[in-house]
């Protein structure tokens, strides 16, 4: 077959010319060019240049086109649930505004601790700054929870810091919205308010951070129910309830219907289910999460009443909750026609495995007598108000550390938000706000607020108005609406009133943080330095260390009370503060720690607020802990290196010592 050339670039085969075959990848058809350039490995940057190669492929990695919607999904795939399927967006004007967002949070997280460092450590402190920065985004606030989340699940070893302030806003935000959830479910009428949604709001504002749903939890409750009328089933093939589909509303007349779910769900839930009522650990907070009940299977007594009548409402079965003092119960009507008489119901101690009561044997149950108001049922609010209450009261008697403040103050601002004028309560926050340093960041009139304290209440009324207006919220929020509710506070709130504005005083010229150098003569005695993992040699505990002093800076009442003197060096040796495996912050003398023979990650939940990564055999101190031990970090390098390089030379010793041991007894005659 012989090839000739008609022309330029055209071949030419038995007198036939052909028009060349397309070279250009521009020549391509529209969907095979976006194929190619959603392959996985071509990113962002790839597909900005090759936009930019000519109008064609402009046109092909248009913002509404497949390629960024790939590159979009690609990135951030936990987002596709804000966008229903098939949709038509603008993908590259998305991508844009989460980046940029993405930045944004990187930048404003990064900050914080440059600001905030030298404060009280305090798990619920308001960083109230940083929060108006990201909301002045003006973005979506999924784009910021996506970026928070992401910045989390990132290597956790590294960025600690830059992690533990991320966390604490995104547990921050969370509680915004379900606040907002919380407040919008009070204003529904009562008839359409579930204890069970309630329960679920308190549990999801106290614990942000966990996966907790009302349809999670709801799925966990039709679980139940199945099993119930499984049982059911078998005792009578043709009960009402094996006929209702899932979710809907219905309710069984017959008494002996309704026993016969009652005896079903008993035997069910604490026979093959075996939950049960905490009464070893009964003031746990765990007890009131619902979420927690579910996975644990115990609980006290409200939050099991919860579930109990959850259930029961959805076989058929109207129970109603009983504020009963000490110990919640559930009522169940015995007769046809509605009755108010206490001895027409049957009381359910849900606590109590279900067991059934007359009203005699509720009082014989917590030891003294009542009146009928205590046996009436109560509606929704009422319910988790009791709850809230109880965890409100868990928080008081706590032990006064980071976990137990930041359920008070959880618990208080869902107290408040049900019942946003108890005087009592009001006052105790305002005293807790004041206690974490949960200042108002803009101060304003300050003057005429500090001489209203010395007013009458009346003038220091509408003084402490004015000035509330522009010192913003928190404290003096606070103490303006218990002036508001009761005037005869002024007492309480001026002197609160008083320190306050003492202390944004006190804030406009912070003290200078003290630098500690080892170098100085009165630090010669400082054996170990931030970022050692060390281990008490008395208590047993495993720690790091995050602060020093030369000798004991501790009240003469604290040292008396931790008989520091009987130490053989006394309060007259260095101190060390660490952070404790258990989660606690102790003051530990130098004599009493030694370095850990095998170094491990200390699950203490403000070791980010000190450091920036953990070093398989230390922990790296972030900037702001090292501008105040500034010569630590060389220290701390030193020391790690010497003291397990030679543990694991005397560790490679004895290792050996054996073998040769074995190896001349072996060479001596028999």
């Amino acid at each position: 077959m012989a090839t000739s050339v008609a022309g330029e670039g055209q071949p030419e085969v038995n007198g036939i010319t052909y028009e060349p075959l397309a070279k250009k990848l521009t020549d391509l058809p529209t969907e095979l060019l976006e194929h190619i350039l959603c392959f996985p490995v071509l990113q962002d940057v790839d597909i900005c240049n090759v936009s930019c190669c000519c109008k064609r492929l402009h046109d092909v990695c248009h913002g509404r086109g497949k390629v960024w919607g790939h590159q979009y999904k690609i990135r951030w795939p936990k987002l596709q649930r804000f966008y229903r399927q098939n949709e038509c967006c603008d993908w590259l004007r998305e991508y844009r505004t989460r980046h940029r967002v993405g930045i944004q949070i990187r930048r404003t997280v990064d900050s914080i601790s440059k600001r905030f460092f030298t404060e009280v450590p305090c798990i619920g402190q308001v960083l109230g700054d940083s929060f108006a920065e990201i909301e002045s985004l003006g973005m979506p606030e999924h784009f910021c929870e996506d970026e928070l989340l992401f910045i989390l699940n990132t290597d956790k070893r590294k960025s600690l810091t830059l992690k533990y302030y991320a966390k604490k806003i995104l547990y921050f935000l969370r509680q915004q919205n379900i606040l907002k959830s919380l407040k919008s479910f009070l204003l529904r009428p009562a008839e359409q308010q579930s204890a069970l949604e309630g329960a679920v709001l308190v549990d999801q504002y106290c614990n942000p951070l966990s996966d907790v749903s009302l349809s999670s939890v709801s799925g966990q409750l039709d679980e139940i129910v199945e099993k119930v009328r499984r049982m059911l089933s078998i005792k009578n093939p043709s009960h009402p309830s094996l006929r209702v589909t899932q979710g809907e509303c219905f309710t069984v007349e017959d008494l002996e219907l309704q026993r016969q779910v009652v005896y079903s769900l008993n035997s069910v839930l604490y026979e093959q289910l075996q939950y049960k009522g905490n009464e070893f650990d009964y003031y746990n907070p765990l007890n009131s999460y619902i979420h927690q009940v579910l996975q644990r299977r115990t609980g006290i007594p409200i939050s099991l009443s919860v579930l109990y009548m959850t259930l029961a409402r959805r076989l058929g079965v109207q129970l109603e909750p009983v504020n009963f003092p000490n110990h919640f119960l559930l009522r169940w009507c015995q007769k046809v026609t509605r009755s108010e008489d206490i001895y027409d119901f049957v009381y359910i101690d849900a606590f109590g495995k279900g067991k059934q009561l007359t009203a005699k044997e509720c009082e014989y149950l917590i030891g003294h007598q009542v009146t009928a108001d205590y046996y009436s049922a109560i509606n929704t609010t009422e319910v988790l108000l009791r709850m809230v209450g109880n965890l409100l009261n868990i928080g008081k008697r706590g032990e006064g550390n980071e976990k137990s403040y930041q359920l008070l103050r959880d618990s208080l601002d869902l107290y408040l938000t049900i019942n946003p004028d108890n005087v009592q309560y009001l006052l105790l926050q305002a005293r807790l706000y004041f206690h974490l340093g949960i200042w108002p960041e803009k101060v304003g009139m300050r003057t005429n607020l500090f001489f209203a304290v010395k007013r009458t209440p009346d003038s220091f009324g509408a003084s402490l108005s004015r000035s509330c207006f522009v010192l913003g919220p928190q404290v003096l929020d606070i103490l303006q609406h218990i002036q508001a509710l009761d005037p005869s506070q002024h007492g309480a709130v001026g002197y609160l009133v008083q320190h306050t504005l003492e202390h944004i005083q006190h804030k406009k010229h912070p003290a200078t943080p003290e630098e500690k150098r080892r170098s100085a003569p009165e630090h010669l005695e400082v054996q170990y330095a931030v970022g050692l993992i060390m281990k008490h040699k008395r208590s047993g505990y495993n720690c790091v260390i995050y602060g020093w002093d030369p000798k004991c800076t501790m009240s003469l009442e604290w040292i008396t009370t931790m008989r520091v003197n009987q130490l053989p060096n006394g309060p007259n040796q260095p101190f060390y503060n660490v952070l404790v495996q258990d989660g606690t912050c102790r003051y530990a003398a130098q004599e009493n720690l030694e370095p850990h023979s095998a170094p491990l990650e200390i699950g203490h939940p403000e070791v980010g607020r000190y450091f920036s990564e953990f070093a398989d055999t230390h922990y790296a101190a972030n900037e702001e802990l090292q501008a105040r031990y500034p010569e630590d970090t060389e220290e701390t390098l030193r020391a790690v290196q010497e003291l397990y390089h030679i543990l694991s030379e005397g560790s490679a010793a004895q290792d050996q010592a054996p073998a040769t041991d074995q190896s001349s007894q072996q060479a001596l005659p028999m």
